[in-house]
């Protein structure tokens, strides 16, 4: 039996989790991290109680600060716990500063690290997950791609051992709980509750007739000049937009939110459940996150995502999400488009949602399980 530590302290890696946490167990000993990066109960205790997975064994409740104290904080923390339970192996997820920190304390300690998510570059350096994503890469024993590309990234920085393309993680995720959350949601009481509210008894607010936004990324949150952008064309779209708000906007935008467009419709953060059906029952999706960029693919909901660039390159395709310029024309244009993707069959290039087995086969016989 193997002792695998992994760490996650963020919501996509919360769902990351939950297929792969529950499969280790099976025939492993887990030891979950949880840093605290995100604290919100919406954004992280909500994730563990409703997609079942295991409560964490340490929380490191390092909550939010800048990047470099945030980030040593959970080193010296993570490092403590690795020379505490002597595991044979680190699991971390995708790209935020716990996994750089959890992959820089275990290979300091000669532990191995199996990044899940490797690959992936926007080759955007400014941005503080490509860093982390590139350094963590670079530290690990096992880098688990979610497509092709992402293996043919690593290839170019003269990465190959080590290196295997296992599917997508958040795709068998998705194909999980799809099913639950329509189970839950799907009758549209949730969005008829939202219109009926007093701030917004005057908008239609239902299935296949609201845009679904949320931003977070520093990009667009710490640049007060693009954020405005954002909502104010935001205010100029045609259906109500359904807004749930990242910690970090809210707290940007401050008092401003009363003022917001009267079809912006602002919420708290919602599980993963009811994320789902939103996604799967907008019209469209608004955003400058990684992950749901994809959801809204797997879930064949068109997507502008408000970057310059994307590490999502596959969904792109037949027009099924598209790049926008964070001006205020620029994403008028692009959130009224012609959704001609509809007419085209996605390739679907994020394996057959059977990652979690693979990953699992890796690192087993890495480590000689």
């Amino acid at each position: 039996m193997l002792k695998i530590v992994t760490i996650v302290g963020a919501r996509p890696q919360f769902i990351k989790a939950a297929p792969l946490s529950n499969l280790v167990r099976q025939k492993h000993s887990e030891i979950l991290v949880h840093t605290g990066q995100h604290y919100d109960k919406n954004m992280s205790e909500l994730f563990f109680s409703e997609l079942n997975i295991p409560f964490p064994d340490y929380n490191l409740a390092v909550g939010s600060s800048s990047h470099g104290m945030q980030t040593g904080r959970m080193l010296e923390k993570i490092e403590n716990i690795l020379l505490k339970e002597k595991p044979d192996g680190m699991i971390v997820y995708g790209d935020t500063n716990s996994t750089l920190a959890g992959a820089l304390a275990a290979s300091k300690l000669h532990i191995p690290v199996f990044h899940v998510e490797a690959g992936l570059r926007s080759y955007n350096k400014l941005m503080p997950e490509e860093q982390n994503r590139v350094l963590t890469d670079h530290l690990s024993t096992l880098l688990l791609c979610p497509t092709r590309t992402a293996v043919n990234n690593l290839v170019k920085e003269g990465i190959t051992e080590g290196v295997y393309f296992t599917g997508d993680i958040m795709y068998d995720a998705v194909l999980r709980f799809f099913k639950l959350s329509e189970q839950r949601y799907g009758s549209g009481v949730w969005l008829r509750e939202i219109a009926n509210s007093s701030n917004y008894n005057n908008l239609k607010l239902s299935e296949n007739n609201y845009y679904l936004a949320t931003i977070h990324r520093a990009e667009n949150t710490d640049n007060k000049d693009r954020l405005q952008e954002i909502f104010e064309a935001f205010g100029e779209l045609d259906k109500p937009v359904l807004v749930p708000m990242h910690p970090r906007t809210r707290h940007v935008i401050g008092d401003s939110i009363s003022s917001l467009a009267s079809n912006i419709i602002v919420i708290e953060p919602v599980g993963y459940l009811l994320m789902l059906y939103l996604t799967a029952n907008s019209y469209m999706v608004l955003t400058d996150s990684g992950g749901l960029q994809k959801e809204a693919y797997f879930l064949k909901t068109p997507c502008t995502t408000l970057r310059d660039e994307t590490e999502w390159v596959e969904t792109l395709k037949n027009g099924w999400n598209v790049l926008s310029a964070v001006d205020s024309s620029n994403i008028i244009r692009n959130a009224t488009r012609s959704l001609s993707c509809l007419q085209h069959d996605q390739r679907m290039e994020f394996g057959d949602g059977s990652a979690a087995e693979a990953i699992i086969e890796k690192i087993e016989k890495r480590l000689g399980a």
